[in-house]
């Protein structure tokens, strides 16, 4: 079955603030039903050359969409005649601008039901790639093709992005088609838990950032940053990036981030089949004027708050977005610590109460500093590894507790414990990248391409 990219459903129109923090309140779910997703984005490159690959071609990622296609009962989705997407009823594969393609997965009960999805996405891809001689990276960041010659992946509303991200900051361009996220999300049960959850989330982003530090080389060299992605964050585009401030003092965490969103930059809006470019107008003023003879709807406000990008993301749920994407050994680590945190009351608040104190200067410092140097980088008289250690040990008590247990009884813990060791030894994965690259690899990309690979298990 194939069919072009979604019409838009029938939406009501916007009337007033309360209708947007509705949008939010209507997410309000019963414990019992909470779940959780992961997204995985990931490089794709010449398994041989490291280059980023281009859409067309028959290596390409085009190519890799149609192999996969062949490989199960997956539905195609056209823009403008190129298949761009797959899904089922649960999961969907997506392309990220530069074709770093990323498997949206399930909502599930426990993280073992995201195992088995990772599990079989993998084997899925290593088989294409072994068909296309292409590789599929866990890194962060695309690490040789630079943006002058990275490819472009053909939707529209990346042409529009495209434009606008190369007048609101430096890097917009290397966010869109280099980098790479491992992205949790997770349930919320009223505004008071999503406040708390939210608040946690936006002030563990430096400790996220260097646990997971992954894309230490770009461009082929050496970028003086243990996370890359994390440094293109902080130069993508101000109005919609980074933490919000108002994480940490408000009680109405609906109506505040309501009220940053309304004020952000608007990229587009959909209509009768193509997205219009918005000529950089808030959505505030969407709502109050409108576009082009258009009413902005509820299903507006949605696009919108998909093309905001802070360290966690409010929708009908709390995204948590500031890790690297991962080896796959490590891609369930990030999503087991913050599901250990946020789904269990008194763990939630012992890990706000190890990082609650930071300023908000601290809190900024912080985020670059977790770029630049990973688990070595220090919040007052402690490293980000010793405050990493103290939550790795909370979120595992929360993991016990929770008690979600596969066939041979072993709970989600095991997720974690890989996360844990490396913690332990004050080491990500881009130091180890590292140690690589200027000694045995002696900076052959080919090395590095190879050694992060996916791979099925032995």
């Amino acid at each position: 079955m194939t069919q072009q990219l979604d019409a838009p459903v029938a939406s009501p129109e916007i009337r007033s603030l309360e209708d947007l923090e509705h949008y939010f309140h209507a997410g309000c779910k019963e414990r019992p039903s909470w779940k959780v997703g992961v997204e995985y984005e990931k490089p794709v490159v010449d398994a041989e050359t490291g280059e980023a690959v281009p859409y067309e071609g028959p290596r390409g990622i085009g190519a890799v969409l149609a192999a996969m296609r062949e490989r199960a009962p997956w539905e195609e989705i056209y823009e403008d005649g190129k298949l761009i997407a797959l899904r089922d009823a649960n999961a969907s594969i997506t392309l990220e601008p530069g074709g770093q393609l990323e498997m949206s997965g399930q909502q599930c009960d426990t993280l073992h039901c995201a195992n088995e999805e990772l599990g079989s996405h993998v084997e899925q891809v290593v088989a294409v790639g072994a068909e296309l001689g292409l590789a599929f990276l866990g890194l962060g960041a695309t690490p040789k093709t630079p943006p002058e010659s990275a490819p472009w992946m053909p939707k529209q509303r990346y042409r529009i992005m495209r434009e606008i991200m190369s007048t609101t900051g430096r890097l917009g361009h290397r966010m869109m088609q280099q980098t790479a996220t491992v992205q949790a999300n997770f349930d919320y049960e009223s505004e008071r838990d999503a406040r708390r959850k939210f608040r946690l989330a936006m002030a563990m982003s430096p400790v996220l950032v260097a646990m997971s530090a992954n894309s230490p080389i770009v461009d082929g060299e050496v970028t003086g940053y243990k996370s890359f992605r994390a440094h293109i964050w902080h130069d993508t585009d101000a109005a919609r990036c980074g933490l919000l401030p108002f994480a940490f003092d408000t009680e109405n965490v609906f109506g505040a981030y309501a009220r940053w969103a309304l004020d952000v930059p608007m990229y587009f809006i959909w209509r009768d089949g193509r997205f219009l470019a918005s000529g950089g107008m808030s959505f505030r003023r969407f709502v109050s004027e409108g576009l082009a003879g258009n009413r902005a709807t509820l299903a507006d406000w949605a696009t919108h708050l998909t093309t905001c990008f802070p360290e966690a993301r409010l929708k009908t749920y709390l995204e948590v977005r500031a890790p690297d994407s991962q080896p796959v050994e490590l891609m369930l680590a990030t999503p087991a610590l913050m599901k250990g945190l946020l789904y269990d009351d008194d763990c939630l608040d012992a890990a706000w109460d190890v990082i609650s104190r930071w300023t908000l200067d601290e809190r900024l410092v912080a985020s670059e500093d977790a770029a630049r140097g990973g688990l070595q980088a220090r919040v007052r008289r402690h490293t980000l590894r010793e405050y990493a250690h103290e939550i790795i040990g909370i979120a595992g008590e929360g993991l016990r507790r929770q008690a979600c247990k596969r066939a041979d009884g072993q709970d989600e813990r095991i997720y974690l414990d890989p996360l844990a060791r490396d913690v332990a030894a004050g080491v990500s994965p881009a130091d180890r990248i590292l140690a690589l690259w200027n000694d045995e690899w002696r900076a052959d990309i080919r090395r590095l391409v190879d050694y992060a690979a996916y791979r099925t298990a032995d």
